[in-house]
């Protein structure tokens, strides 16, 4: 490793390094109107707002008592620890009207934001143990639109990014001359690699290398065994700790006497709350792991050809960063298979590929070895991969590999952060918000108004962001997805009959590229507003279009009104 290390960069690069991380930090604040998946919000924020904040919500299967698939531990500890600060902020009077559409929209996502800098840290603390300009490496970071939009927002898989870059953290300790290190203790890789498993089974994939690798420092820098197998019973003891906390906690949670255990938990001896466990014990992983493994059970969620991470899901995600580790890890390939069939003959002893070899090899095996795995499932998604952002960046900064290609990075990520937080999906959000304001407008009449919301054609809407309490009867929420024009037209339909009274109003939420269809429904609307930008790439605008007066229309999306009251926007 060349000196001075820690020093390269420069203060340009630090300077610019700050720039995108008060972005990363503003662009959360504005918000972001980019929709990029439902799981961003019906993992976490959705589940925790019906059960914290008493909000009508949508309960995902996942989150069922019946098919409980999800660990329930760190939607409490993000989103629910945000939206409990929010009711005991509200019940102390503190705040009485800090809970609304854009708190609950901001909140969690602020916090994944502040979690988003262990990145950061992890970054600058890995760079010199694999030979990368540290500040270089916090600005191909910072100014990826993956880190900019992907991990400012409430997935799974940003949690599960994070892990991976603390294991990481925790696998490559070196002393600063570039030498060897005490290795890391078990306990801490043991909870970390526990924790990642409960949140994403798939977590096992991004965790094997660092393992391996941690396991040949053990054994390269123990002579006694005792001393080795001390090191791997820290890490199971805590691993075997860290699964019983996951496991109670989900138990609790589960069962439909768990919640009540959980409050009475004082009054109840331990013998009781362990029957309780040994009776309903819930291992979400393996309910997870039960259901995935069927191709029955992906299919449901769209099956893709298993060469889709490495030829579409890579690129689209980190562009030429990609490209240029593939064809790394082919020259990689090429010279160990050399070594392999040429070398060896020569050296009967010698070993071949060390799990444990410096630099970009090793870096390399990080980043393919678990998108290798993810490819064996035929349901690929781009999100899956946000994990491997770490070892990419930190394997393109060595031996300046990026450096040649800055334009290119950098157009790409900008129409990347343009494409996916601001047009994909991205009307869904602010009509959300908007309708949020209006419901909870004044009513000049003493009876509440009732609203029929009506979405097709859009993403799965959050009902947490209308922020509904779950005794109010009056508002309706209807979910259309993608439905055939017959039946879109039968429901409004239905609907406007059943519209009769003055204090009814029926809303219907559709982009403008299918605003033609409401049209041939019997009936008429007395106002409409559009929202814009809104790129749906299930109905994609059609391009004779965006060359005419009407590119609004199709880039945006429609909040339409049934003609039966004065009521407006």
């Amino acid at each position: 490793m060349r000196a001075g290390g820690l020093r390269a960069g420069g203060p340009r690069a630090r300077g610019l390094w700050a720039l995108l991380a008060v972005l990363r930090a503003g662009w959360c604040l504005l918000p972001q109107a980019g929709y990029l998946h439902p799981d961003e919000f019906f993992q976490s924020p959705e589940v925790m707002a019906g059960d914290i904040l008493n909000l009508q919500v949508y309960y995902p299967w996942e989150f069922l008592p019946s098919s409980p698939c999800r660990s329930v531990v760190f939607p409490l500890m993000t989103s629910g620890v945000t939206y409990w600060v929010m009711k005991s902020l509200r019940q102390l009077d503190v705040c009485s009207s800090c809970i609304n559409s854009y708190t609950l929209l901001v909140s969690p996502r602020l916090l994944f934001t502040m979690l988003s800098f262990i990145l950061d840290y992890s970054v600058y603390r890995l760079a010199p143990c694999w030979e990368a300009d540290p500040w270089k490496a916090l600005v191909l970071l910072a100014g990826s639109y993956v880190t900019l939009v992907f991990y400012t927002r409430t997935f799974t898989n940003t949690l599960e990014g994070l892990l991976f870059a603390l294991l990481m953290v925790l696998v490559s300790s070196r002393k600063s001359g570039g030498s060897l290190a005490e290795p890391t203790s078990g306990p801490l890789i043991g909870i970390v690699t526990t924790a990642g498993f409960f949140n994403r089974p798939t977590f096992l994939a991004f965790a094997l290398m660092p393992l391996l690798y941690w396991a040949g420092l053990i054994v390269d820098s123990q002579k006694g065994i005792k001393t080795v197998i001390n090191h791997f019973l820290k890490l199971v003891l805590c691993a075997c700790f860290t699964a019983v906390v996951f496991i109670t906690a989900d138990t609790f949670y589960f069962t439909s006497t768990g919640l009540d255990h959980l409050y009475s938990i004082k009054k109840s001896s331990v013998l009781d709350v362990i029957a309780h466990l040994n009776e309903k014990m819930i291992v979400t992983p393996f309910n997870f792991l039960s259901y995935n493994l069927n191709p029955h059970n992906l299919a449901l969620h769209g099956s893709h050809p298993r060469v889709t991470h490495f030829t579409v899901n890579g690129i689209m995600l980190f562009g030429i960063l990609h490209i240029l580790a593939i064809g790394a890890g082919f020259k990689m390939l090429k010279k160990y298979i050399y070594q392999l069939f040429w070398v060896k003959s020569y050296c009967h002893g010698s070993s071949g590929l060390s799990v444990r070899s410096e630099g970009s090899p090793t870096l390399l095996l990080f980043y393919f070895v678990p998108l290798s795995f993810l490819s064996l499932f035929t349901h690929q998604e781009p999100r899956f991969l946000i994990p491997l952002i770490v070892p990419l960046v930190l394997f393109s900064t060595s031996q300046s590999r990026a450096v040649k290609w800055k334009p290119i990075i950098i157009l790409f990520n900008v129409l990347g952060a343009l494409l996916f937080g601001c047009l994909h999906q991205g009307g869904l959000i602010p009509c959300l918000l908007r309708l949020e304001q209006l419901m909870r407008s004044p009513e000049p009449s003493s009876h509440p108004r009732h609203y029929t919301l009506l979405f097709a054609h859009t993403y799965m809407p959050p009902r947490s962001l209308l922020n509904i309490q779950k005794r109010d009867t009056h508002i309706e929420v209807i979910d259309m997805a993608g439905s055939e024009e017959e039946t879109l037209c039968q429901t409004v339909e239905q609907r406007a009959n059943n519209s009769t009274c003055n204090d009814r109003h029926v809303f219907i939420i559709i982009p403008g590229t299918v605003r033609a269809t409401i049209t041939k429904c019997a009936v008429s609307f007395k106002n409409e507003t559009l929202i814009f930008p809104h790129l749906s790439m299930e109905d994609p605008p059609q391009i004779p279009f965006l060359f005419s007066g009407s590119w609004r229309s199709q880039l945006g999306l429609y909040i339409l009104q049934l003609d039966r009251d004065q009521q407006s926007l």
